[in-house]
């Protein structure tokens, strides 16, 4: 069974940082598009970055210069290092696999920013 287990989240007081991983089983990593996701109280889900197998990356704009996703494929593992954030980042944050029509989630991890 594909598993991606995500960690690193927390509350953190604005202007901080947090890094979260994501660890996959069970896929071949390396082929995947990797992805960051969060979901805010009473909002939709939506891309925060993603990352091709070949390595290019893509962020939504309310995080650029500040995110930076990153994936090590020998540990199948994807990051989101999170810098200089804000209350507006508060979400739970998912990780997300895709090739072709296949998609798979993580289960979440929650971030809180908050003083």
């Amino acid at each position: 069974q594909v598993q991606l287990v995500e960690s690193g989240g927390g509350l953190v007081q604005p202007g901080g940082s947090l890094r979260l991983s994501c660890a996959t089983s069970r896929i071949t990593f390396s082929i995947y598009t990797m992805g960051w996701y969060r979901q805010a109280p009473g909002k939709q889900r939506e891309l925060v970055a993603d990352i091709i197998s070949g390595g290019s990356t893509n962020y939504a704009d309310s995080v650029k210069g500040r995110f930076t996703i990153s994936r090590d494929n020998a540990k199948n593992t994807v990051y989101l290092q999170m810098n200089s954030l804000t209350p507006e980042d508060t979400a739970v944050y998912y990780c997300n696999a895709r090739i072709f029509r296949n998609t798979y989630w993580g289960q979440g991890t929650q971030v809180t920013v908050s003083s």
